[in-house]
């Protein structure tokens, strides 16, 4: 048996960040006065892609292409953005940066047809946090969108930044969280999640995350997993009067691995389980809460296939839950906010 300090666990990438995936950068723009923002995860060609949908109430746009029996399968970009229905409008601004650089699926070359970038999104609801939503008719989303895409690099900004800049997660602050792992054998694994769940991601004592078992140093904090405790019925941090639709928690894992589509599908489905290890509770019936897969195909997988895909998945999971916490984590709340960040609730107590 591999001891606890076997040189084959896997750690943290160099940047604790899913652009330690090769092939990736993400960019974020929020807008304070709305207070809701966009982020765009940008591969740098067509990458294999699936998405798993597991709330009650998602919103989400072009998830359909990405199933393994359609057409394309890949992706320019992923988008996670606030604003609600608004927010789906983010993937039109990315669409336009990417069409007028040439990025895009294209069955073949004709003069003057602009390229089809593959942009799936999905939002969440930041639209009853205090910021001013009076757009009218033009909602700020799709120039969020192309300043997101402008700004992508390896280095961006967690907790109150991007598509966590208004969330909240349930009675915290929520935030924009990333982390990466990097196996002995030289597989990437990264997570990034926009955390504005209804349920809770503390335990009952209000500090503990529930994540805390998948910390990896002091990536959120370093809080004891023996302070937690999961009764019946016992989440007493969750949102008090969650409507529907008005919750959620957006994310995007990704590897460095060759996977198909059908693999990425199942690498998602297997990444649900960090949300739940993360959030109490979740997929509910208000959340719509959304997972895509990215693959950027740089790793050939070692036999038996199977159970390499497996492993991604497992690895894929505890990177979403540290993702979450660590979104939480981070997240600043503005002067007035309604609800306390974790950093302050817990100097409170």
């Amino acid at each position: 048996m591999s001891s606890p300090d076997s040189p084959r666990r896997a750690g943290p990438g160099p940047r604790n960040l899913i652009t330690d995936v090769a092939g990736l950068s993400v960019g974020s723009a929020h807008d304070e006065q709305a207070r809701t923002g966009v982020t765009v995860v940008l591969a740098d060609a067509l990458t294999v892609a699936a998405i798993d949908v597991s709330g009650g109430g998602p919103g989400t746009r072009e998830g359909d292409a990405l199933a393994p029996e359609n057409l394309v399968g890949r992706v320019d970009a992923v988008v996670l953005s606030g604003g609600s229905v608004y927010g789906l409008g983010a993937a039109d601004g990315v669409c336009a940066g990417l069409g007028a650089g040439g990025r895009g699926f294209r069955l073949r070359d004709m003069d003057g047809v602009p390229p089809s970038p593959i942009v799936p999104a999905a939002i969440l609801y930041d639209l009853n946090n205090g910021g001013a939503k009076t757009w009218g008719e033009t909602p700020p989303y799709a120039a969020l969108g192309r300043a997101a895409l402008a700004s992508a690099g390896t280095e961006f900004a967690l907790g109150t930044a991007g598509a966590g800049y208004g969330a909240f997660a349930g009675a915290l602050k929520g935030g924009l969280g990333s982390v990466s792992a990097v196996t002995a054998d030289g597989i990437t694994v990264g997570a990034l999640a926009a955390v504005n769940s209804f349920g809770s991601v503390v335990g009952p004592d209000g500090c503990s995350f529930w994540a805390a078992p998948y910390e990896i140093g002091r990536e959120f904090g370093g809080t004891d997993p023996g302070e937690l405790y999961a009764e019946p019925d016992a989440w007493p941090f969750a949102k008090l009067d969650p409507g529907p639709r008005e919750n959620t928690t957006v994310a995007c894992v990704a590897t460095d691995a060759v996977l198909t589509s059908a693999e990425a599908k199942r690498v998602a489905v297997m990444a649900r389980a960090g949300l739940a290890r993360a959030i109490r509770p979740v997929f509910a019936p208000f959340d719509g809460d959304v997972v895509f897969a990215l693959a950027t195909g740089r790793v050939e997988l070692a036999e038996p296939r199977a159970l390499a895909v497996a492993r991604i998945g497992a690895l894929a999971a505890d990177c979403l839950a540290r993702a979450v916490a660590r979104g939480v984590y981070a997240a600043r709340a503005w002067p007035g906010c309604p609800v306390e960040d974790w950093a302050t609730s817990v100097a409170r107590k």
